[in-house]
């Protein structure tokens, strides 16, 4: 008994993981109308490209960089990527002050309410999305229009299980309210 029962939610596990890894997040589609802001998560190559050409392309009108270290500032990202400096200077603002993906949504949260934004767009790697999405649910409960823009990447079978855990950790981690 024990061993059918430990079989079986071995198996729920690894379809879960592969229903995982081919399900990963998507970039937002074209069509889709402007929000008041974007967030991008620090952490991942191409993330803050990207939020710096949804600002060029208008499909948000303020940039909030979550994560990010202290010691960096505008000027160094601006040396990063070509053709940033003036959006950097007049449209986003550096957050220093979360570490996880859950202070980046606590992080954002008093971000979007400081500016009364009312939509806005997430942006963070296609293998990090799901939990992201996850946190910030759970962080600003429906409050705001959230447009999903993950960033696509050829992440490796270890960064791929090693999200899928953290996800279903934290998944377990809330419903056990730990």
């Amino acid at each position: 008994m024990i061993t059918r029962l430990g079989s079986l939610l071995l198996l729920v596990y690894v379809l879960g993981f592969v229903l995982f890894a081919f399900t990963l997040g998507k970039p937002a589609k074209a069509t889709v109308a402007a929000t008041d802001a974007a967030v991008v998560l620090t952490g991942g190559p191409g993330r803050i490209e990207h939020a710096v050409d949804v600002l060029k392309t208008r499909k948000a009108q303020r940039l909030l960089v979550a994560g990010v270290d202290p010691r960096v500032t505008k000027p160094d990202l601006a040396r990063r990527i070509p053709g940033s400096k003036s959006w950097l200077a007049c449209c986003v603002d550096l957050g220093s002050e979360s570490v996880d993906t859950r202070s980046n949504a606590e992080e954002a949260k008093r971000w979007l309410d400081n500016r009364h934004f009312h939509s806005f767009r997430l942006i963070t790697s296609d293998w990090h999305m799901r939990r992201a999405r996850y946190e910030f649910e759970k962080v600003l409960g429906g409050k705001y229009d959230v447009v999903t823009d993950a960033v696509r990447t050829e992440p490796s079978l270890i960064t791929l299980f090693g999200e899928y855990n953290k996800y279903l950790l934290r998944r377990l981690a809330v419903w056990a309210d730990i």
